[in-house]
């Protein structure tokens, strides 16, 4: 084990590409310490691969993708600022809504970012808005397309942890609307504080609601048809990723008329370059945790985290301490396909829920893409905007802090999250 943890640490200080690092130092471990024969690897890639449920993984890519070239990305945007376009600081607050509605459709939260950035940064340098404190927030909000369903991110750990995908879903509902809301609260107290440039002018009107939510109606139908047919049994979550790109392709081509057949082509090669660069990523990583449990890394931390503690709360504690240092320096779903087979059978051993770890882990990545060094939620807000990473994450603490705050509460009251899995029936 000494040698795949050497590999890996190096590998990685040096700055090697994460796919490589983990089937490097998987091989290089192989080869090293084990008689075992080099052609097992292909083989765990092979099977860590081989799941119906990761389909859905380009659809949703997919679906984000054609979301935002079809005009659903913009229309949900004007609906937001119609609805609460007068509260002081309302860019802030739109940035904040329009999230939590782009989430509920394309569940990547870069993709969400990249949206959301490309349409509210030219307006909040034309109000004199900071900049800087602008990205901060829509980073945090993009962040959470990982925990409101549907997410990418829920349906590779649901995968990993073999927990229902349905569950999991419903448990991010009520964390991902307590940390957008949060957001938004910080969004209006710092627009209290920020001067003229703050305040609004523009009176609110029924009749402009009315015609910006008939023109996002369709967008906004998008996630009542992927959740309901995953809650009414009409539809795996697979199938539900499958129909939401084809509900976007129909809606962007026939109802907004933003898309043509010509940028077809165009959309597929980037989903499947995007979805290509997620499997390698699981492949290489399944290689990696087989080679962890074959070690029994698992019941050998189990034992350390006996000695210093059976408590569940001091094992959920130190969880969070090392997801976000981890997170801070690793892509999502290469540091999920890492910890969670180390940490998931410990969780079980200590009786915590397995749904309530795993939102417990999906946040604190969450959290950790919007934090340098790694964070790509911090950098595409920084890249759209023009300003530096350096630069946006000077105005980033206050942002964060209702993220960490939900983060405690999910992970001191598990009947925050898992109070709708149990009224939907996901949960006895």
């Amino acid at each position: 084990m000494a040698v795949i943890s050497f590999g890996f640490i190096f590998l990685l200080c040096i700055g090697v590409p994460v796919v490589f690092v983990l089937g490097a130092s998987a091989v290089a471990s192989l080869l090293l310490t084990t008689s075992i024969p080099v052609s097992i690897v292909s083989q765990r890639v092979f099977a860590g691969l081989n799941s119906f449920t990761l389909m859905a993984i380009p659809f949703f890519v997919l679906a984000g993708l054609v979301m935002d070239a079809g005009g659903i990305s913009r229309r949900i945007v004007d609906f937001a600022t119609a609805l609460i376009g007068w509260i002081t600081g309302a860019l802030l607050q739109v940035a904040c809504l329009a999230a939590a509605g782009l989430a509920a459709i394309s569940g990547s939260g870069s993709a969400d970012v990249a949206a959301i950035s490309a349409i509210m940064q030219p307006q909040l340098r034309k109000r004199r808005y900071d900049v800087d404190f602008g990205a901060a927030v829509i980073a945090c909000a993009g962040a959470m397309a990982a925990v409101i369903p549907p997410s990418l991110t829920m349906v590779v750990i649901a995968v990993i942890s073999n927990v229902s995908i349905g569950a999991l879903f419903m448990s991010g509902v009520v964390p991902g609307l307590l940390c957008i809301a949060g957001l938004m609260v910080v969004s209006y107290i710092h627009a209290r504080r920020g001067g003229e440039a703050y305040r609004e002018s523009t009176p609110f009107s029924v009749q402009r609601l009315g015609r910006t939510m008939w023109s996002a109606l369709p967008g906004l139908v998008m996630p009542a048809v992927i959740l309901g047919g995953i809650l009414g049994g009409i539809f795996t979550p697979t199938e539900a990723a499958a129909v939401a790109a084809t509900y976007g392709l129909v809606i962007g081509l026939f109802v907004y008329r933003e898309l043509s057949f010509r940028d077809l082509p165009r959309l597929l090669l980037r989903a499947a370059s995007i979805s290509a660069s997620v499997m390698l990523i699981i492949g290489t990583a399944s290689v990696f945790a087989w080679l962890i449990a074959n070690n029994h890394v698992p019941q050998i931390l189990g034992e350390w985290l006996r000695t210093v503690s059976s408590n569940p709360i001091v094992f959920l504690i130190i969880v969070n301490l090392l997801l976000l240092f981890i997170c801070m320096f690793m892509e999502t779903i290469a540091a999920l396909l890492i910890v969670m087979p180390v940490l998931m059978p410990v969780a079980l051993s200590l009786g915590i829920d397995p749904v309530h770890f795993c939102l417990i882990v999906i946040l604190n990545c969450a959290i950790g893409t919007t934090t340098p060094p790694y964070g790509i939620s911090l950098f595409v807000a920084s890249s759209v905007a023009g300003r530096t990473v350096l630069q946006v994450t000077r105005k980033l603490l206050w942002p964060l802090v209702p993220l960490l705050l939900v983060l405690v509460l999910v992970t001191f009251v598990p009947s925050v999250p898992l109070w709708l899995p149990r009224v939907l029936g996901f949960l006895d």
